[in-house]
């Protein structure tokens, strides 16, 4: 297991000695494009697993880097568009109850103190939707709402085991158990192992 901060390292060969990549909480953007390209090849290929939390759908033009078409397209062809920076809480549905990731997650729970991110559109006709935030249980109230808000999906269209939780803007959510059991179930899936 490794830790980056940064894509510098990430080539091929660097990629290859992994079952699972986790974004954790790091943009699509910055990245070398030796990285770039080997993460490409890594996930179209199907040559390990990947988990992308909260900051992997910041999908836009930030800090002077263009978007990365294919991160876009990867996360179903969405484009970063707001954020309630006030931070609320929310319920999260279970719409996909049969996917191993969602295995002993109850059907519906509640995430505190969340920084809901709006896109452009749902991505909703492009991956597969295991879970959805409900706007209308935001608390304190915003109207900073998309309508259909997926916040957790896996694109099939791509080899790699793949699943996208947006929470993670806070460690605070590992006191969550809900929380914990879809993150534990969402490595084993994606590296492909049994529990």
């Amino acid at each position: 297991m490794e830790y980056l901060q940064n894509t510098e390292k990430v080539n091929e060969k660097y990629l290859s000695q992994f079952q699972l990549f986790i974004q954790l909480d790091y943009p699509p953007y910055g990245w070398t494009k030796e990285a770039e390209t080997a993460f490409v090849k890594y996930i179209s290929e199907g040559k390990g697993g990947w988990i992308g939390l909260h900051h992997a759908t910041l999908l836009g033009e930030f800090d002077g880097f263009k978007m990365w078409d294919w991160f876009s397209d990867f996360m179903g062809g969405i484009r970063y568009k707001n954020y309630i920076p006030t931070f609320v809480s929310g319920k999260v549905n279970v719409e996909k109850s049969s996917h191993p990731v969602m295995k002993n997650v109850p059907s519906s729970f509640q995430i505190n103190q969340e920084e809901w991110y709006i896109y452009d559109k749902s991505p909703r006709k492009n991956v597969q939707v295991l879970a959805s935030v409900d706007e209308s249980s935001y608390q304190p109230e915003t109207g900073i709402k998309m309508g259909d808000h997926p916040v957790v999906w896996t694109n099939p269209a791509f080899k790699a085991r793949n699943i996208y939780i947006f929470m993670g803007h806070s460690p605070k959510l590992f006191e969550n158990e809900a929380y914990v059991q879809l993150f534990k179930n969402a490595i084993f899936w994606a590296a492909n192992q049994k529990q």
